[in-house]
């Protein structure tokens, strides 16, 4: 059982940003959600106790000052403790920028925790109740409970800050890096990467050796397994199905990809796993 105050708003997929859910929630010891998956970006941030955030089979003991986050279509599933009960606010929306916003955070689904300080914490609380006290659909509440979310948003950029790549000596790097997340099911090349950000395709090589020590190759390809790791493991979709969603043209590509870099085909590494199926916890 949870004590929770909340409000979902219809979704307007047309919009940039679109706020589809905020709350505030008070749990009993031991309040489980999940499994669940969403079809928005949720995050938690947890003001006072304890509990665990579940996600692929690991589990993150999180407490007071720290927050997650869920992406589109990931099973996952938060508990709170038996002894000391966790409370927290939660802001969700959607979006065509939606998933950029996030990767510009430094966040993602494998990489979901974020702490902040007391005054980054209380800010968040603030801007959640806010939006609490003004939750009618007029536009002028539309509007202004979007740019609660734009300041929810820059709380936590200010909290990340630490640890994004730092502005002054490696921007490219941050924007390149952010296209390849947001676009890893398409099929673009090195040369289309450099087009984007309107540079010579050596040069891009170049800054990608500098700073994350490998091949823009490699880091595409990186996350292009890492995606297929995880569909392999939590979805019943066809190894075909996969290749395409992670941006192999063909089936036959993916597969030598992904043994090169896995060490086993991806049907192996789906039997490995267990049946392929939704991951029950």
């Amino acid at each position: 059982m949870e004590n929770m105050q909340s409000f979902n708003m219809p979704f307007d997929e047309t919009g940039d940003l679109c706020l589809t859910t905020f709350g505030h929630s008070v749990t009993q010891p031991g309040h489980t959600y999940g499994p669940a998956v969403r079809s928005y970006y949720l995050i938690h941030f947890i003001l006072a106790g304890k509990g665990t955030f579940t996600f692929n089979q690991h589990t993150y003991h999180l407490h007071a000052g720290q927050g997650f986050l869920i992406e589109p279509d990931y099973q996952t599933i938060y508990q709170s403790d038996k002894n000391e009960p966790w409370t927290y606010i939660w802001a969700a929306f959607n979006g065509k920028r939606a998933s950029s916003a996030i990767a510009s955070l430094g966040l993602s689904q494998n990489e979901p925790i974020f702490s902040c300080t007391k005054k980054q914490g209380d800010k968040l609380a603030n801007y959640v109740r806010e939006m609490l006290a003004n939750n009618s659909f007029s536009l002028a509440g539309v509007y202004y409970r979007l740019g609660l979310l734009l300041q929810f948003l820059s709380v936590l950029a200010e909290a990340q800050r630490e640890l994004l790549p730092p502005a002054d000596n490696n921007i490219y790097i941050t924007h390149m890096t952010n296209f390849i997340r947001t676009h890893i099911e398409d099929p673009f090349t090195i040369q289309d990467l450099a087009d984007y950000m309107n540079l010579n395709r050596s040069y891009v090589t170049t800054l990608f050796k500098k700073y994350l020590h490998i091949s823009p190759h490699e880091y595409i390809q990186n996350c292009r397994i890492t995606k297929a790791q995880h569909l392999l493991e939590s979805t019943t979709l066809p190894v075909e199905a996969i290749a395409f969603s992670c941006g192999y043209a063909k089936s036959d590509s993916f597969s030598r990809a992904f043994l090169r870099k896995v060490g086993m085909s991806p049907k192996e590494y789906r039997c490995q796993q267990g049946s392929g199926s939704i991951i029950k916890k």
